[in-house]
């Protein structure tokens, strides 16, 4: 597709994903990229520097793979007993090692233990949630992963079915169902891009345009969705709340 793309000679790209913002990357040094990420972008050779990005590429850096941490300290609060965590992760994603060790330093500093779980295709998410579930996980840490959201629904319709409490990247996860979400504005980033796009077609390079980090996080949590688990939302948790879906 990016490669289709170049034959066109569009004016600009925008890469809503890791893996189209990286295909772009190396489809083209010259037409200008503007990605939404989760990954580090300086890491995977996207941009030189947040502040001066450089070459043809600037955008959104999510900041996804960090708030695994606060994401084990929240569904904690929400279910106090939990002893066994699981994680289910993307072992194709970049920064799924990265993850991972962040949430297990956390579960060993909270004594808990914590499992991964791997899925990177849509029968494996259904069968990782027959894992956890024979394994009796008290609660879930979905990771940070595109291919995750576009399977929302399956991830919500399986936590139910399973009685999984889980706790998921973004508010998409929650709106369709899901239990609780902490991270970035997936609507805020796009938007962003889309400002960026017009900025470059008025005139302004890829280079000189800061990688945007969002200072904003967002926790969203499904009360109904809570209910149906046999869950009650402590009162301090749901004052936090930026969302409360009834």
């Amino acid at each position: 597709m990016t490669d289709e793309l170049v034959r066109r000679r569009v004016a600009v790209i925008a890469a809503g994903a890791p893996p189209a913002a990286l295909a772009a990357k190396a489809a083209t040094s010259t037409i200008p990229i503007v990605f939404v990420v989760g990954f580090y972008p300086i890491e995977a050779k996207l941009v030189d520097s947040y502040n001066r990005p450089g070459g043809n590429v600037t955008g959104v850096h999510l900041i996804t793979s960090p708030l695994g941490q606060k994401r084990l300290e929240l569904i904690l609060e929400l279910v106090p007993n939990a002893r066994t965590i699981n994680m289910l992760v993307n072992p194709t994603f970049p920064d799924t090692e990265i993850e991972v060790r962040d949430v297990q330093a956390a579960a060993i500093a909270n004594r808990r233990q914590l499992r991964s779980v791997n899925a990177s295709t849509v029968a494996e998410i259904d069968e990782a949630f027959a894992a956890i579930a024979d394994q009796h996980a008290d609660v879930l840490i979905v990771a940070s992963d595109p291919f995750f959201l576009t399977r929302r629904e399956q991830f919500a319709a399986l936590a139910a079915r399973h009685g999984i409490p889980a706790i998921y990247p973004f508010r998409e996860f929650v709106a369709v169902g899901g239990l609780m979400s902490y991270g970035t504005s997936l609507a805020g980033a796009y938007r962003e891009i889309g400002r960026y796009a017009g900025r470059i077609l008025k005139g302004e390079k890829p280079a000189d345009l800061p990688v945007i980090q969002p200072t904003i996080f967002d926790m969203v949590i499904n009360l109904k969705s809570a209910k149906a688990l046999g869950l009650e939302v402590p009162p301090t948790l749901l004052a936090r709340a930026d969302e409360v879906i009834e």
